[in-house]
């Protein structure tokens, strides 16, 4: 079964859609955003999207919005083809997109693909749910290097999505919690020439499938799991959750 795109179908559609069955839209966020020499600058959406449609695709009742490319990405700012929109502005953007989108769906979840985007969006969805809205965001537990080194690359690669291998190259592997002061202080460009924060050596099209198919299965039951309603009650606390990183 393949993913109900938003974008390719007619509001006619979308309305008796929703009306013959309760309709979680999924909203793929991303960035734009340098990823080093050998990765895409779209790297955070593409991911997004194939998470979110892979899903999709797996649990009726879904509908996949068009990806928002465009988050909070000022740390790589020094590096050429960054837009980025800033935190402030991400979580107003979240917020009235959200406010719009559930006039038609009852249910939304924002499935995140990057980093940067974390606290906005922990922000929209605290705002949103105290509006009694059905709103909740999801991100991928990955694991391995922060920025653009080998599990980036792996899931790049599984997606065949414009990978240069031929000028791949480590930036610094240092740990993140070593590098989180200056890198706040300066940006990336800051700990790292080539925008990189780990090293792509070993990446593999077989790790980066392994790698979406565990996060693909994750939201999968996080989708489905939340059927009847993603809202809990109303004090639930609102947080980002690890292990799947759901913010309730």
């Amino acid at each position: 079964m393949s993913a109900a795109r938003l974008a390719d179908a007619t509001s006619p559609e979308v309305g008796a859609r929703v009306a013959a069955e309760p309709t979680t839209l999924l909203v793929p966020l991303g960035a734009t955003e340098q990823h080093g020499p050998h990765l895409p600058i779209g790297t955070d959406a593409t991911i997004a999207i194939a998470l979110a449609e892979r899903a999709a695709s797996e649990v009726p009742g879904t509908t996949v919005a068009p990806v928002l490319p465009y988050g909070s990405s000022g740390e790589h700012q020094d590096f050429a083809g960054t837009l980025s929109i800033g935190a402030e502005a991400t979580e107003l953007v979240l917020v009235e997109l959200a406010r719009s989108a559930t006039e038609t769906f009852p249910r939304v979840l924002f499935v995140n693909a990057h980093g940067g985007n974390a606290a906005p969006l922990r922000a929209a969805v605290a705002r949103l749910r105290a509006e009694s809205r059905d709103v909740r965001a999801w991100s991928p537990r990955f694991g391995g290097d922060a920025h653009a080194g080998r599990t980036e690359t792996s899931l790049m690669l599984a997606l065949e999505a414009g990978v240069r291998e031929e000028v791949a190259e480590a930036g610094n592997t240092a740990a993140l919690v070593d590098l989180i002061e200056d890198l706040r202080d300066g940006g990336v460009g800051a700990v790292s020439p080539n925008g990189i924060l780990g090293d792509p050596s070993g990446a593999s099209a077989a790790e980066g499938v392994a790698l979406l198919a565990a996060a693909v299965d994750d939201l999968r039951n996080v989708i489905s799991s939340s059927s009847c309603s993603f809202l809990r009650n109303s004090g639930e606390k609102e947080q980002l959750e690890d292990g799947g990183r759901v913010a309730r």
